[in-house]
Order: C-alpha cells, then sequence, then structure tokens
C-alpha cells in the first residue's frame, strides 16, 4: 500500500505552510493539527481500502495465435461492491510477445464493469507465459492505493502464420486464387483420373466426348477430369543450425513452416494425404493423413519447434524416411542448400529417389539479392557484387546437378517459398509425375 500523487500534493503543501508557521509560532498549532487530520484521514482512507474486494479481471483472448500477426486482446474490469472503483491496470512484458494499450486507468462503477481494448503481437512460436494482471486500486478519497494480483497467469500458444492459409482458402471460395499468385490449371491425360460426364462445353477436345453416352441421351456428352486424388505429400523439414539464418524478424525455419501450411491445406484440398519428418536435433514422425484433423495435428506437433545447433545430417534423413514411408510420395525437403552440399546431397537422395519424387526446396538468402542491387561505385561494392555473383552462380549449379540427378529443385527467397512451392505441387499433378 502507497500514497496517491494526490496525498503526496497534500503533504507536500502541509510541508510548506509549515515553513510559513516556522516564522509564525501562532500558526504552529493549527499547523500541527492539519498534520494530525492529514494522517487521521491517511489511515481512514487506508482501512477502507483494505476492505474493498479485488475486482475481478479476465482476459479475451483468441485460443490460437498466428506468428507476427496482431492479435486483439480485452481486459474486463467487474466491480463487485457497492461503490466506484477508480483502478490502474498492469499487465507485465512477456519475453518474445509485443504488447500495446494494455495498461491504462479506468473508473468501474458499483455493480458494473469496464474494458480496456489493446493488442498482442506474438514474435516467437511455442508456448508463452503471459503474466499475471495486476491492478491499482484507490481508496474512497484517493488518498492510498494498493497493488493487487487480479488475474493468474495464462499460457498462450503461438503457431505458424497461417494467415496466409486463411487467405488462401477464401480466394479459392471465391475461384480467384490467381489474386494469391497461383494459377491452378486443368489437364485432361496422364495424370488425371475420371470424375463426372457433363454436357459437352465449347473447348472441349474430341477425346472428351463420350460418345457412348452421345448415343444414349442424342446430345454431345463430355467427361470432365481431375488430378488424381489419394496422393502422399512428405515434408523433410531440416531443422539444423543454418535455418536459424534470418531474413527480416523471421528465421528460415518460420518461413518453411508457414510454407509447409499452406502447401499442405492446397494438398488436402485436392485430397492427398499429408505428414512431415523432422531431422537434424528433432525427431518427430507424423505419417500421412488426411481429413479434417489433419490440419490443426500438423500444427500441434510443429508450433514449438525451432532450428538447434546440429549440422543437418541428409544421409541419415533420407534413410530414415525410407525406411518409414514405404508407398511412393512427393517428398518436400525444405532446406538452406549450400553450394558445397551438392556433392554430398545427390547419393544422400539416390534411398528416396528410388521410390518417391523428391522436391529440394532450398532458401536463399535476400542479402545476396541485395548486395547485387546495391550500385558498387567502389572497390568495396565491387568485391560486394562479385561474392554474391559468385555464391549465387554456385547455387545454381549446385541445383543443376540436383536435377540432373532426378531431383526437383527450388531456389527461391524466404518470402517467396509459399506460393512457389504451391505452384509447383500443381504442375507436378497436372503432369501426373506421382
Amino acid at each position: 500500500m502507497s500514497p496517491t500523487p494526490r496525498a503526496l500534493a497534500l503533504a507536500a503543501a502541509w510541508l510548506g505552510l509549515g515553513l510559513v508557521a516556522s516564522a509564525v509560532p501562532a500558526a504552529l498549532g493549527p499547523w500541527a493539527g492539519l498534520g494530525g487530520a492529514l494522517a487521521l484521514l491517511l489511515m481512514v482512507d487506508a482501512l477502507m481500502l483494505r476492505g474493498r474486494p479485488t475486482p475481478a479481471v479476465t482476459r479475451q483472448l483468441g485460443a490460437a495465435l498466428a506468428q507476427g500477426e496482431p492479435e486483439p486482446l480485452r481486459l474486463r474490469v467487474e466491480n463487485p461492491g457497492r461503490s466506484a472503483l477508480q483502478v490502474e491496470l498492469l499487465q507485465p512484458a512477456t519475453p518474445g510477445v509485443e504488447a500495446q494499450g494494455l495498461e491504462g486507468a479506468l473508473r468501474v462503477g458499483p455493480g458494473g464493469y469496464a474494458e480496456l481494448d489493446g493488442e498482442l503481437r506474438p514474435l516467437r512460436r511455442g508456448e508463452h507465459r503471459l503474466g499475471a494482471v495486476w491492478l491499482r486500486l484507490a481508496g474512497p478519497l484517493g488518498l492510498m492505493r494498493a497493488a493487487r494480483e487480479a488475474a493468474p497467469e495464462a499460457v498462450i500458444r503461438v503457431y505458424p502464420n497461417y494467415r496466409q492459409v486463411t487467405r488462401y482458402a477464401a480466394l479459392a471460395m471465391q475461384q480467384n486464387t490467381a489474386a494469391l499468385g497461383v494459377h491452378p490449371q486443368r489437364r485432361r491425360g496422364e495424370g488425371t483420373e475420371f470424375h463426372q460426364l457433363r454436357e459437352y462445353r465449347e473447348g472441349d477436345g474430341l477425346r472428351q466426348i463420350d460418345w457412348k453416352a452421345v448415343s444414349r441421351r442424342r446430345q454431345l456428352i463430355s467427361r470432365e477430369y481431375r488430378e488424381e486424388q489419394d496422393q502422399h505429400v512428405v515434408f523433410l523439414l531440416d531443422c539444423g543450425r543454418r535455418m536459424r539464418a534470418q531474413d527480416g524478424e523471421r528465421s528460415h525455419f518460420d518461413a518453411v513452416l508457414n510454407a509447409a501450411l499452406l502447401l499442405s491445406w492446397v494438398a488436402l484440398r485436392q485430397g492427398d494425404s499429408v505428414g512431415f519428418l523432422t531431422f537434424s536435433g528433432h525427431d518427430r514422425w507424423l505419417p500421412p493423413r488426411k481429413g479434417r484433423g489433419t490440419l490443426p495435428a500438423l500444427l500441434d506437433q510443429l508450433f514449438d519447434l525451432d532450428a538447434t545447433e546440429v549440422p543437418a545430417d541428409y544421409a541419415e534423413a533420407a534413410a530414415r524416411l525410407a525406411a518409414r514411408q514405404r508407398r511412393r510420395a512427393l517428398v518436400v525437403l525444405l532446406t538452406n542448400l549450400r553450394d558445397d552440399d551438392a556433392a554430398e546431397l545427390g547419393p544422400a537422395l539416390a534411398p528416396l529417389r528410388r521410390r518417391h519424387l523428391v522436391l529440394v526446396a532450398s532458401l536463399r538468402e535476400a542479402a545476396l539479392t541485395e548486395a547485387l542491387a546495391r550500385p558498387a561505385d567502389d572497390f568495396e561494392g565491387a568485391l560486394r557484387a562479385g561474392a554474391a555473383a559468385h555464391l549465387l552462380a554456385e547455387r545454381r549449379r549446385a541445383h543443376a546437378l540436383l536435377q540432373g540427378r532426378g531431383a526437383q529443385a527450388l531456389d527461391v527467397l524466404p518470402a517467396e517459398l509459399p506460393l512457389a512451392l504451391v505452384n509447383r505441387y500443381l504442375e507436378i499433378k497436372r503432369a501426373g509425375l506421382l
């Protein structure tokens, strides 16, 4: 319990009057009486404050938070007493979570409530503990105040950024995924399966016409095809030290999780099964599955993972996946590939290529592209641009070597990875490579 600014101001005024009273002896008595009255008021206010019930504070926050996305948080203060309360809310800081608008003063009427609206912006995935909400409660006279814990700690879960999936789903329902950068096209022939019969439309090829149905109905009937379903997509997630590289406020590992999440949603919508295997510091295996519960299961398994200090061991990871995944699948290796990895990665992926289609998606540091874009006005700038050009050329040779050994390859910036993966997956489906 401590005095309020009002009490401190009164005490300062009383001390000021004491300076005047020291010069006028007759005023010392009244001055001492004022001091006693002020002390009595402070004691009365403290006693009344002690008897006041603590207001109930509840948090209103979404169950799932997306990394990097602001999430509204409302603090609701309920006053169980019969007199109005003046309270000041305090929400302690949480490492890895930015908070705004969660501290302020509120007046809560008797038997009523007041709300304070703010937001959280989680910067790191995983479980975080929001500290207990404290409030400063003022006494009826406004002279004393006390700090009380009003809401206990709360555990929040921060998942990979699923907002892109939400946006993709909304555009898919509007048949407007091209606005996101995805361009699905229907292809008749290899890699597709029969879907349904329908009336002939202008532009249908002769091979689509079902002549038996035409003879029965005496009108042109076309066959409609769709990409084959019930195929498997398995992510091979590198959790090694290279995935700790940062581009902006997110690591490369954050980028691959967001991309895997979007591709998982698309693949599940296509009727395929999705699973994953982690390596280099983490060993988690989710066999391919489909259905409504698959995406939540992926989130629960991946949300608390982070890159480790362990170097990537591609041979060991490929051997483990080959032993666990017997049915043919699209294996998507998400990593940060260096030019000197190509010689090791080719033989390491051999056990997988014999049965599966392998796609190596490697993240390229944005600093390389930025170094080439900056003007080389001096010797140091020329060295920087030359080094960046050399590294990019080595990366292109490494990916060309992988493609020559039967694997598909992507070399993209972290921000480009989600849509690049989705488009490559759809190309693979259309081409019937699975």
